[in-house]
């Protein structure tokens, strides 16, 4: 009797649901063809922009005030003059793609191996990069990748990408407010997996190796070798391998360092074409 009951129970759950989960995926369908929508410079990608330029870039210029007061600024001459020198060859090229910039460029001391650039041009480069970077075309490679992110506006359009997700959410929580509360949890539950298994993270791992193949093209337009890109991959794939890692490739936020090499090496000829040698 009880499993006859439940099977009722499931099937009119579906016949109320069902509608409701449809016209959310209109909605979310509809606000990605029809708001908002913007160009990624050098690859063409149609993406999802909620928020305008101006209003990310004010995000960025807060976000790096506050972490300049929350880490330490490095003093060492020697690499904040190469940091300069390689941030304003690279943000030379793409400037044009992103002509309201302010560019800054800081070097934190930190043993995290890691880079960023915030929306307006805020570039902070950690001192845990650079025995990985190893020279200049190699930070190059770093910084390129960085600048990418914030030229093609990835935040901003992670941040658009949730507002959705989060809005479909909330639908959903509606449909199902008169449902039984161990329904409306598995409902959950199971959106949250989706998007994010489903969405959230193979768009970063997307974002990853889009911001790769414009930086690629940043660090080749400004006289630096692409080859060194694989180069130094490589040797962060060292560094990878030799922390251990055992995330599975599906939930990691990035593509991992083989199937960048991977990807870099198929991107090459589009580089060099644009590669000119400083003299």
């Amino acid at each position: 009797m009880w499993l006859a009951g439940g099977v009722n129970r499931i099937n009119a759950m579906k016949t109320r649901i069902l509608p409701r989960l449809v016209l959310c995926a209109l909605l979310a369908v509809a606000a990605v063809q029809w708001t908002g929508c913007s160009t990624v410079p050098v690859t063409g990608r149609k993406q999802l922009t909620l928020l305008s330029a101006g209003e990310e870039m004010q995000l960025g210029l807060t976000s790096f005030q506050e972490i300049k007061k929350e880490t330490k600024i490095s003093n060492d001459a020697a690499i904040n003059a190469l940091v300069q020198r390689v941030g304003k060859r690279i943000a030379a090229v793409a400037g044009p793609d992103m002509p309201n910039a302010q560019w800054e460029f800081v070097v934190f001391e930190s043993q995290e191996p890691n880079a960023f650039c915030l929306p307006g041009g805020k570039v902070g480069v950690y001192t845990g990069i650079l025995p990985i970077t190893k020279d200049e075309a190699g930070l190059a490679t770093v910084i390129g990748h960085e600048v990418a992110h914030a030229v093609a506006r990835h935040g901003g359009e992670r941040i658009s990408e949730a507002m959705v997700i989060q809005g479909v959410g909330n639908l959903l929580n509606a449909g199902l407010s008169n449902a039984d509360p161990a329904w409306q949890a598995v409902a959950g539950t199971a959106y949250g997996v989706t998007t994010q298994v489903g969405r959230a993270l193979p768009h970063s791992r997307a974002q990853e190796s889009e911001a790769d193949r414009i930086g690629l093209i940043y660090m080749a337009r400004a006289g630096y070798d692409p080859e060194a890109a694989v180069q130094f991959w490589q040797r962060f794939a060292s560094y990878t391998q030799s922390q251990g890692s055992s995330t599975p490739a599906f939930m990691r936020t990035h593509p991992t360092d083989e199937t960048r090499i991977r990807q870099i090496k198929e991107w090459l000829p589009e580089a060099k074409a644009q590669y000119r040698p400083t003299k």
